[in-house]
This record gives structure tokens, sequence and C-alpha cells, in this order.
């Protein structure tokens, strides 16, 4: 089990989704143990009969307390089958299926609202499978506690008690030979399975990511003709997969047939006190067969418990994900009283900022000002780690500063929502990634109420509406998984469609054009112009010579800006940081 998921969380856990229905567990609870205490009554009943049976004279007249065994008998039945099922039935409406729904649904949400580094760090493949085992292993859990054993322990509470009643050293056997079965099925499975459990748990998991980490990854691997040296890689997995289900497997197995010898001496022991009461004059006929009758019902819940606490045990190893997600916090959040951002104009200042990683020692900015005009068009270059990305991830809110201010138009973006932040900053990205949905929908993603016409008006001023209508489904062309099916300029020229459609007063430039052939370049620095007019602009540069014509461009250095101004005015300083950059990169071309 993880070290910070402990039982106290899966109670809470369990209980959270419970109580969302208070009102309906009275009743599952009423219902259940009627169907308990009638399956119960079931041997009993039987064995009146059987005695009202032997001891009757004349077979032709049937007693009174024969008709009212049978009809009670009847009655029992009916009242059995109906609670059962009548009880399931309310339990799927009112917890079993609203309860899966809320679990997928929020351990989608809380995974959404983790942050990408944490994304970057995991398989999504692999996150996908928690997330869905999850939901399963939550369904077993709660099937297992509200169907299994609280009604095993109705029914088994019901028969100790009517056995100590009629014969107290009937009930005496019958509790200790219930209580030996039990302690020996728990002990097998929490000290023998349980280990094998999670050793399952944790190779299955790596199955899943394995397969999505080859599958998402199937053009590189086409790309350098390794589908082989990936099925050994995968075999290697499937192995290690082989071998520990088999030992967990056959380890199931001989821990069922250890329980399976002890149902054996309780059926001795039960069938030989009710022989010896019944050798005494304390027993009748009917009260062997009662007895007898009792074994098989107390065996047909019994011999699950050792599968349903292997089931439970099971259930909360595949469910510690999903329990991480939901205890977990995110670690970006947006305030109680968060208000909508209303950004126009896109002033961007940043005042006095402080900001560190967590997992590093040496700030990225300290005190660090920047003030950035409506409309202004601007560079961030340096050398990678020199604070130039963290400055865009910090202006969208990925990550909380620790001093200063960021504001957008004189708003604090620490005191509105973190989705009206991001739609007002809008992000080409070097590599845009396109959702496996028609371009139609990828385009429209930054304004989905947007008709038709505003997509088709979107896409010719990012010069992709005639590539789009040479497509055979046109606008309705589905694109595959992360835009596959579109060449990288396609793509970009969609992310950039999907860019003006935002109406995004900033807009954020990761060197769209850097990973182009000319021609695509081409039609990507005219949609490129037509996105930046009317928006203040920052642009991530890679590549120096496309950053000529910006307003202004500034060089970072250890969290700092150690120099600014336009392109020509930068490079006439001999000994200025920008020249030595851009000097590096022309004899890099040259060479």
């Amino acid at each position: 089990m993880k070290k910070n998921v402990t039982k106290k969380d899966i109670i809470k856990f369990f209980w959270f989704y419970w109580g969302q229905n208070k009102k309906a567990i009275p009743v599952l609870l009423l219902v259940m143990a009627i169907t308990a205490i009638a399956d119960a009554l079931f041997p009993l009943i039987t064995g009146n009969l059987i005695n009202e049976i032997s001891n009757l004279e004349d077979r032709n007249v049937f007693t009174r307390g024969i008709m009212t065994a049978f009809s009670t008998l009847i009655i029992v039945d009916v009242m059995y089958h109906t609670c059962r099922n009548g009880g399931r039935m309310l339990y799927n409406r009112y917890m079993a299926m609203p309860n899966l729904k809320h679990v997928v649904e929020d351990g989608f949400d809380k995974v959404q609202q983790f942050s990408s580094d944490w994304h970057a760090n995991n398989f999504g493949g692999a996150t996908v499978r928690k997330i869905t085992r999850g939901m399963w292993a939550f369904d077993q859990f709660e099937d297992s506690i509200y169907l299994y054993f609280y009604v095993t322990a109705i029914l088994l509470t019901t028969i100790v008690v009517i056995m100590a009643l009629q014969w107290p050293i009937m009930g005496l056997v019958t509790l200790i030979a219930i209580i030996v079965y039990i302690s020996i099925s728990i002990w097998t499975v929490l000290k023998i399975n349980a280990p094998h459990f999670k050793a399952h748990a944790r190779v299955d998991t790596r199955v899943g990511a394995a397969i999505a980490d080859s599958i998402t990854s199937n053009a590189t691997v086409k790309a350098f003709g390794n589908e082989e040296a990936e099925f050994k890689l995968f075999k290697a997995v499937t192995a290690e997969w082989k071998l520990i289900a088999y030992k967990c497997w056959q380890v199931m197995e001989l821990t069922d047939y250890l329980r399976r010898l002890v149902a054996i001496l309780m059926t001795i022991s039960m069938i030989g006190t009710i022989l010896y009461l019944y050798s005494i004059g304390k027993a009748e006929i009917g009260d062997i067969v009662y007895v007898t009758t009792t074994i098989w019902v107390i065996f047909a819940y019994l011999r699950h418990v050792g599968e349903k606490i292997s089931d439970v045990q099971k259930a909360v190893s595949e469910m510690e994900d999903v329990i991480w997600y939901w205890k977990t916090d995110i670690a970006v959040k947006d305030k109680v009283d968060a208000s909508v951002l209303q950004a126009t104009d896109g002033h961007v200042v940043f005042d006095d900022i402080d900001f560190t990683y967590d997992n590093q020692g040496s700030a990225i900015y300290e005190k660090f000002s920047l003030d950035i005009k409506s409309g202004e068009k601007i560079a961030l270059v340096g050398e990678s780690g020199s604070g130039k990305s963290t400055f865009v991830k910090l202006l969208q809110r990925l990550y909380d500063i620790q001093g200063g201010e960021i504001l957008i138009d004189g708003t604090n973006i620490a005191d509105v929502t973190q989705s009206s932040l991001r739609k007002a900053v809008a992000l080409v990205p070097q590599d845009p990634i396109l959702f496996h949905r028609s371009l139609r929908d990828n385009i429209a993603y930054a304004k989905p109420d947007a008709d038709i016409d505003e997509v088709i008006a979107a896409s010719k001023r990012a010069y992709a509406h005639d590539f789009i209508m040479g497509l055979p489904q046109g606008y309705d062309t589905l694109v595959g998984e992360r835009g596959i099916k579109l060449s990288g300029g396609e793509r970009q020229r969609v992310a950039i469609a999907r860019a003006i459609l935002s109406e995004a007063p900033i807009l954020i430039l990761d060197e769209a054009t850097s990973a182009l052939d000319s021609i695509s370049e081409d039609y990507i620095q005219k949609a490129l112009t037509e996105l930046m007019k009317g928006r203040t602009t920052i642009t991530i540069a890679h590549r120096l010579s496309t950053i000529k014509n910006v307003d202004r461009i500034l060089v970072f250095d250890n969290g700092k800006v150690i120099e600014e101004g336009m392109h020509e005015e930068l490079l006439k300083n001999e000994n200025s940081h920008y020249k030595k950059l851009f000097d590096m990169q022309v004899m890099g071309l040259i060479n």
C-alpha cells in the first residue's frame, strides 16, 4: 500500500461516496437484513415441517401444524426473493451506479487539475488504466461490503441465536466453527495472498503502461524500424507479469484448499453435535434436517468469505491510486471568491516576483519585475534554464509564485479563476497537440459555441481553409491521435486558427516555425502576422533570426533580464550577450 494511503483514507473514501445519499442507506440496510434473516429461517421452517410430518398418524389428513409450517415456508420464500431482488435494484439505483459515475468523474477531474510536471512524469496510458481500474475496484469493494459481508453477518448472527435458544451447546459449537473458519480465511488472505495481489496489481499496470507508451509512439517505432525491438521489450514485461500472476493464482488455489479442509471439520463438528443431541432425546429427525440444511446455508455464504476478503484486498490495492488522487491537494487552486478575469488590453506586469520550483534549492526569480505594454510584441531570448519557459508558465499560473504579483490589465491573476485567465492567454506551441476529433472541433476548442462560419473565418486568416477543403470530409475530417494525420505545418495552422478564434488579448508563441520547411514556414509567418494583430505577443525565441521585427527583445540569464532592445540595436554592441548567441547560431548554420 502507498505510504500516504492509509486504512483511514480508504474508509473516508468509501463513506464520502456512500454519504452522498444518506437517506437511502437505512432502507438498503433494512431490506438486505430482511433478506438475510429470511435465508436463515429456511432451515428452521423446513425442520419444523419435517417434524410435523414425522409425527403425522394419518397421511391423508394434514394437521394445522403442517399447513402453518408450509404456509410460512412459502411466505418467507416470497419475502426472501422480493427483498433480495428489490434490494439489489434499489442499491443499483441509489448507490452502485451513481457512485461509479462519481468515482470515475472525480478521478478524471482531479488528474486534469494536476500540474504539467505531474503529467510529464506519468504515463498517460497508465493513468487512464488506474482511473478506470479504480472505478471497478470501488464497485467490487462496495459490493463485497454491502451485498456480502453485511448480509453474511446478519445471517450468521441469526443462525447462532436461533440455535443457541434451542440448544446452547449447538449454538456454541456453531459459533466456534464459524469463528475458526473466518479467522483462517482472513489470515490466509491478509498474510499469504495480499502480497501477491499487490505485486500482481503493480505488474498489471506496467503491462498497460508499456502498451500505451509504444502505441502512442508508433510513428517513432516505425521511423527506426524497431517493431521487433519493441515487441521484445514488451515480451520482457509480459514475462514478468506471467511469473507473478502464476504465483498469485497458485497461492489462491492452495489457500482455498486449506479453507475447504476447515469446512469439512466444521461439518463434522456440527453434525456430530446434533446426532449426539438426537441420541439423548433432545432433538428430532426434523432437527437433524434443520442443522444439516443450515450447514449448507452457512457454507453457501462462508465458502465465499475467503474469495470476498481477497476481492476486498485486491480492490483496496487497485483503488489506492484513485484514493491518492482524491485525497491529494491541487497545487494551484482558485480562491473561494475568485472572480472572472475581464482582460481586453493585454497589459502584463510582473511586480517583484519571487519563485522557486519545489524540487530545486535555488530561486529562478528574485524580485523580478517587468512591464509589457498593451499590444507590445516582445521576444524572450536566453540559454536553456535562463527562465524563459518559467516566465510563460507563471503568466498562465501553472505554478503559484512565492512573492510579488502578476497583473493583467491591473488585476492580480491569483484573484481570478484559472479558467478565465487561460482563456485570456492564447498559446501556439512548437508542436501543437490536437484531439482525435474533427478539424472543426479542434479549431472551435477555444470557443466551443462558435458556429461553422466563425471557424471558417478563423481558418482563412490562418491560411488553413484551402488545405482543409482539400480533405475528403473537409472540416469534419478526423485528425487522428495527437493530429498525426496532418503534417507539421498543417497542425500549426490549425493551432493558429484556434488561437485566432479564441480572441485572447495575450498571445504566447513558442517558436511556431522552428521545425518547418520553407514553404510551410511562409504560410505560418503569414498566419502569425494575422494572429498577432491587436494582441500583446510574447515569443519564446529559439531561432534569433525570426524575431528581427519585434518591439523589444529581452535577454534572460539566471532569472534576470540582462539586456533588452531591438534586434539591430543589440547587435551593434559587440560585447552583448545577445550578439554572442546570434553569432553562435549563424556559425552553426554555416558549418
